[in-house]
């Protein structure tokens, strides 16, 4: 969980990251309710496989998810990924670090906002999740239903602020 003003927070690309650590988060039953996508075990290969199809969306685009780490711990990973001709903003956290999911986003959204000058994001959750008022706090809108490889998901959008988008992409690392 991240403390108020005692916490470290590092993005970090995920060939940086253990594979065991990856594979420990990406196994998680906790972790794993939330992803549908998520079938049989996530070993060796399917790390290796997962970080290099990350680390091409980088090379392709300019952008992409980057391994969190809190106070020198890898605590998941997750940021910006193109979904279609749409940004998506996604955060997959070890339980323990969940309480940081916060920071997180706002650190996500002034990348996107600030420095990418997007116009807007969207996150798709599982429509089996049905506890979204934290989403809808944060300002994110429902725009229907959308399938990905056999699962059916909400498309939430989050605007840009008035006037600080131009549509532009560009990201720089920590």
């Amino acid at each position: 969980m991240l403390a108020k003003g005692r916490s470290s927070i590092a993005f970090r690309r995920l060939p940086e990251v253990n594979p065991a650590d990856l594979m420990a988060l990406m196994n998680d039953p906790l972790v794993r309710r939330h992803m549908p996508l998520a079938r049989g075990t996530f070993g060796v290969t399917e790390c290796a496989l997962f970080v290099a199809a990350k680390e091409r969306i980088w090379a392709e685009h300019g952008y992409g998810p980057w391994a969190f780490v809190i106070d020198g711990e890898f605590a998941g990973w997750g940021g910006l990924q193109p979904e279609g001709d749409e940004v998506d903003l996604g955060l997959v956290l070890r339980p323990r670090h969940w309480g940081a999911g916060r920071a997180l986003y706002e650190r996500l959204v002034a990348v996107a906002f600030g420095e990418m000058r997007l116009a807007s994001v969207i996150i798709l959750l599982p429509s089996s999740r049905v506890r979204v008022s934290g989403v809808l706090r944060l300002g994110f809108r429902p725009e229907g239903e959308v399938e990905t490889g056999g699962a059916r998901f909400i498309r939430y959008r989050l605007r840009a602020p008035t006037g600080r988008a131009t549509g532009g992409v560009r990201v720089a690392e920590e």
